[in-house]
């Protein structure tokens, strides 16, 4: 196997000559320059398997070095290396996507090991990156309603930032993908995207799967085990149904939140991580603040950025391509002809409220295609339950007329206003203070 390449970047060539002996002992191929226009003029540096950068340099800085190398779609992982380092450095150069910040002096061991880890994660993203390209796209979101449209947009505007965002919507609304969206257009999208449904994990195992454990902290911890916070680190964490947390979790969690660090459970060693924290919820947190069943302090951690995802009954006009995708991607996954939906399917599907929303519909696209015959499906292949809500359901749709109709009534008086909110409840006739409640209660933020 071929040893691997690793450019050294500083602009002390005794640091580059020490680092070239250190490392080339251990087998790697070293190359040291003194300057980033050096660097720039080096052959084949987009080959190499590691950088390591120094923060300044006589002609330019190394994190504007590190942001160059991750805008020309360079893989190989970079460690940045300070003598006069800051905190501020160290976190910038970790938002830029370094793998690992080192100051000086640098100690051998350290150095190794960094080293050791940061092409470990580059082999791994290797590999992913051919995973990905033999099983092809995940699931993808569909939609081209106005109501969609600007929960994308609002999301792709969050994610340009580290901004902590929770995602609130009715469950099947599809909060995971516009979660992995956030992800994929984020500073943290070289890191991983890992999921916790806190809604599914037994509240004494929270802690456990979070943060991790040592080896006989408690019964059937038979070895050490790192927690979703360590697997994240320098990716996206996604807590989905955040409002089933456990109070005690609760405050831990408001913990790594607020200092970046934590401890595995029964251990004493602190880990420090930085990682982007989506959160999601069908649950009114605000209510439950009042009601003392969420911490208020951790509302305001988790929701810097609240984005309401909207229920399909709320987007009819992407129903229909939203059926079409699911049975599309049915009969792909089970080897079935292709098939389409007859034009007289679409009234019955787009007059039912989907209390399901989007995992409802795939559910009933697939028992449809499973118990039809033929290249077309037909009304008459529509599930019971469907055709019979039509009536049943009326009380519920004019409930939804009434609030839409009162969204886009405050909606207007804001946007009139300028979003001043006093201005607004006077053209309303109503308190400033019902106005805020209502703004909250309908899930209006400007530029919604």
């Amino acid at each position: 196997m071929a040893s691997k390449r690793i450019l050294v970047v500083d602009d002390e060539e005794n640091i580059g000559r020490s680092l070239r002996m250190i490392l080339e002992r251990e087998g790697y191929q070293v190359n040291a320059v003194t300057s980033a226009a050096a660097f720039r003029a080096f052959p084949d540096y987009a080959r190499m398997d590691l950088f390591l950068l120094d923060v300044r340099l006589p002609d330019a800085s190394g994190i504007d070095l590190l942001r160059a190398l991750q805008a020309a779609e360079v893989q190989a992982p970079v460690i940045m290396i300070s003598g006069h380092a800051t905190i501020a450095d160290a976190v910038e150069a970790t938002r830029a996507g370094a793998f690992d910040f080192l100051e000086k002096p640098l100690g051998r061991d350290r150095v190794l090991v960094a080293v050791k880890n940061a092409l470990e994660q580059g082999k791994l993203r290797q590999e992913n990156k051919k995973l990905k390209e033999t099983v092809g796209p995940g699931p993808k979101m569909i939609g081209s309603s106005p109501a969609f449209e600007r929960a994308v947009e609002q999301a792709t505007m969050a994610a340009r930032s580290d901004a902590r965002v929770l995602l609130v919507g009715e469950s099947g609304t599809g909060k995971e993908l516009l979660a992995a969206h956030i992800h994929h257009n984020s500073p943290f999208s070289n890191g991983q995207f890992v999921k916790v449904n806190c809604a599914a994990i037994p509240g004494e195992l929270i802690e456990s799967e979070l943060f991790g454990h040592e080896k006989g902290s408690f019964t059937g911890a038979t070895s050490m085990r790192r927690g979703k916070f360590e697997m994240a680190d320098n990716g996206t964490l996604f807590l989905d149904e955040i409002g089933d947390l456990h109070s005690n979790s609760q405050a831990k969690l408001l913990r790594v939140l607020q200092e970046g660090e934590f401890h595995r459970v029964g251990g004493e060693q602190t880990i420090r991580v930085s990682v982007r924290v989506v959160s999601a919820t069908n649950r009114d947190l605000q209510a439950m603040v009042a009601q003392g069943k969420f911490r208020e302090d951790l509302y305001y951690r988790v929701s810097v950025v609240p984005l309401r995802v909207p229920a399909l009954r709320e987007r009819p006009q992407d129903i229909a391509p939203m059926a079409e995708y699911f049975l599309d991607e049915f009969c792909t996954r089970n080897g079935f002809r292709k098939r389409r939906f007859h034009p007289e399917v679409w009234p019955l599907f787009e007059s039912y409220s989907w209390p399901g929303n989007a995992r409802e519909l795939r559910n009933v696209v697939e028992r449809m295609a499973i118990l039809s015959q033929g290249e077309q499906i037909t009304a008459a292949a529509i599930p019971l339950e469907l055709k019979l809500q039509k009536d049943s359901g009326a009380r519920s749709t004019v409930q939804e007329a009434r609030e839409s109709a009162e969204r886009e009534h405050v909606l207007r008086a804001l946007e009139e206003a300028s979003w001043n909110v006093s201005s607004a409840a006077r053209a309303l006739g109503i308190e400033r203070t019902n106005l805020h409640k209502r703004i909250r209660a309908l899930g209006l933020t400007r530029g919604k």
